[in-house]
């Protein structure tokens, strides 16, 4: 039989010396007849090692079990495809093939092609893994918000008790009135808005089938005043105009964080001596919403920093509590609808922000 492998008329001798392809004859025996260049090089021993020993001793332990299995098939004249295994090369290191085989039962000979995809179980071994810590940090993210979100009601609700508890009748100073008032709002306001985060980690549906049409002056309002007191210290110039589109379907709870971070933020890195200017419209451009946020503040190299405007922990510039996550989150929450937004800046003139909306049935 070896023999006629080797003889003249055997005519696959340039397949097999050309083929990048790791090819291989082996007999029903369980024993390579012949192997390519390419199949060599892979492994790493000589034909005459190759030769030497039957097949099964150099494919990795934990998968000769399936492969002598698939083995009897080819003897049995079933053809072999679709296959992979794990070989031990000579240096030790482990090499994944793809196998097709077809018998011939009249040779007692099967023809073999072998591919290292090494490379490619690598890979898919790295995006599980990654996919598994990635599941892993999810929940405990979400036990975290859990823990959070419960640990959190109770101070919240009892300064809302507390608020509702002082007697205004006994207090005559106007202006330790207005600042109980700004108090007692931003208690409601804190009250409401940990009351929706906690409804939003809890439901299970799904956050496309929670959008409403959500009014940008609503929401502007609403938000504004639960920052009042902020903003009266700052004294901010507001220029609204939401008449070119009124409303977005949108989730409203990410609407009011994508107001409360970029106002906050435009409040928080305005230019010393100078009064804050937010302007905020909508605009309709082929049929997409559009929002549009200005202000003339401190601004940022877009150069420099344009790539990590909104990613997580990026501060620009000195601020006392920033943690560098508003950004972040307004991205989230717009890209998470479908939406995209972008930035334009530039030092001491001020950032725009133009937000356009995904359109929804």
């Amino acid at each position: 039989m070896r023999q006629l492998i080797e003889s003249e008329n055997f005519k696959l001798d340039p397949f097999f010396n050309l083929s990048t392809d790791n090819l291989c004859i082996t007999d029903f025996e369980g024993y390579f007849k012949k192997v390519n260049p390419a199949f060599t090089k892979l492994l790493g021993y000589t034909d005459k090692e190759l030769y030497s020993k039957p097949i099964t001793e150099f494919i990795y332990e934990e998968d000769r079990e399936l492969t002598a299995r698939h083995g009897q098939n080819l003897i049995n004249n079933i053809p072999l495809c679709n296959f992979e295994n794990r070989y031990v090369s000579k240096t030790g290191e482990l090499v994944w093939l793809y196998w097709t085989a077809t018998p011939s039962v009249d040779e007692g000979l099967v023809y073999a092609i072998a591919k290292d995809i090494t490379h490619k179980k690598e890979l898919e071994n790295e995006r599980i893994s990654l996919v598994s810590d990635l599941v892993e940090t999810n929940e405990k993210l979400k036990q975290l918000n859990h823990i959070t979100s419960h640990d959190l009601r109770s101070p919240v609700n009892n300064l809302v008790y507390l608020v509702e508890m002082l007697d205004t009748n006994k207090i005559n100073d106007d202006a330790t009135l207005q600042i109980l008032e700004h108090v007692k709002r931003s208690a409601d306001g804190l009250k409401e808005s940990l009351n929706a985060y906690v409804d939003a980690v809890t439901e299970s549906e799904s956050i496309a089938e929670a959008l409403d049409d959500v009014y940008f002056n609503e929401v502007f309002q609403e938000v504004t005043q639960s920052i009042g007191t902020l903003l009266s210290g700052s004294n901010v110039d507001f220029i609204t105009d939401f008449s070119e589109a009124e409303y977005v379907p949108f989730n409203r709870e990410y609407m009011k964080s994508i107001f409360l971070n970029l106002i906050s933020n435009s409040t928080k890195y305005a230019r010393p001596g100078v009064a804050p200017i937010i302007s905020i419209k909508t605009q309709m451009d082929r049929g997409r919403k559009k929002l549009i946020y200005s202000d003339n503040g401190l601004g940022f190299d877009m150069e420099k920093y344009g790539h990590l405007i909104f990613e997580l922990s990026q501060k620009f510039h000195d601020a006392n509590g920033s943690k560098g996550l508003g950004l972040y989150l307004v991205k989230k929450h717009i890209t998470s609808l479908g939406g995209s937004i972008q930035v334009d800046s530039k030092i001491n003139q001020g950032t725009t922000f133009t937000i356009v909306f995904e359109e929804w049935s």
